[in-house]
């Protein structure tokens, strides 16, 4: 749609699910009115509004899941949602060897996620400022100063970090 000419009008049936990172079985949205790239999104179909927006982060094992227990090491469990062109994926829709680190569970949407992809890792984070629930196109930026505790900022932060752990020496 961007460059002039249309969609491959077949590009739904040409999609290797096993080629994607954490997302299966779901439906491209090949129309450039709707603001949406896929089902992978619930911000059209999602029912919670601001006062009751929230996802909880797992606990995990700093023993047995050391990277999973990085990405989520927060001051707070319960983490208050925002929106986003992507606001949260679709649970039904992730992969079963990907790693939830966030969800609201009664909305079975996944807000944080992680996995591996060759050698590599990923994590996806659903919304687009942890600070300003409805962030819109052109509205000024968040000034970080004023949420220097902000539990969202806390997991960008984290994975931003993250590159920089060093898995120390075992003894043996």
């Amino acid at each position: 749609m961007f460059d002039g000419d249309a969609a491959d009008p077949n590009a739904q049936s040409k999609l290797n699910f096993n080629k994607t990172f954490a997302f299966k079985d779901f439906t491209i949205d090949l129309n450039p009115s709707n603001y949406k790239f896929s089902n992978i999104d619930v911000t059209q179909t999602r029912t919670l509004v601001q006062s009751n927006d929230f996802f909880t982060l797992f606990d995990f094992s700093a023993k047995w899941d050391i990277v999973p227990t990085m990405l989520t090491q927060n001051h707070e469990k319960v983490i208050k949602g925002f929106m986003g062109q992507t606001t949260a994926f679709r649970k039904s829709l992730v992969k079963p060897d990907i790693t939830v680190l966030g969800e609201n569970k009664g909305a079975e949407e996944v807000r944080y996620l992680h996995g591996e992809f060759g050698k590599g890792q990923f994590t996806f984070y659903g919304g687009h400022d942890p600070e300003d629930y409805q962030h819109l196109v052109g509205d000024p930026p968040t000034d970080l100063n004023l949420h220097p505790n902000s539990p969202g900022y806390r997991l960008i932060l984290n994975n931003v970090l993250f590159p920089a752990a060093k898995k120390k020496p075992q003894k043996t």
